[in-house]
């Protein structure tokens, strides 16, 4: 079975199959190699959704400023 390409998923894809790497980790029923190409898969899924959310703010972001680019009521969000 071919998995797709992370860069490929919508932020949503990417955290369900984060969350399914996670419970095959932390199942402890994997072999070392395995282990480490989920961990590997895991670091890439978590760094795209990183990536998607950073996006999504920066959007957020220019609808609430106001044609003087002061922030129209809008308060950041800090997503670490």
């Amino acid at each position: 079975m071919s998995e797709k390409k992370v860069t490929d998923m919508s932020f949503e894809e990417a955290m369900a199959a984060l969350e399914t790497v996670v419970g095959q980790l932390e199942s402890g029923q994997v072999p070392l190699e395995e282990s480490i190409a989920l961990y590997e898969r895991g670091a890439a899924l978590k760094a795209h959704c990183e990536q998607k959310l950073k996006e999504a703010e920066e959007k957020v972001a220019q609808i609430t400023q106001g044609a003087d680019g002061s922030a129209t009521g809008a308060t950041p969000v800090d997503i670490t």
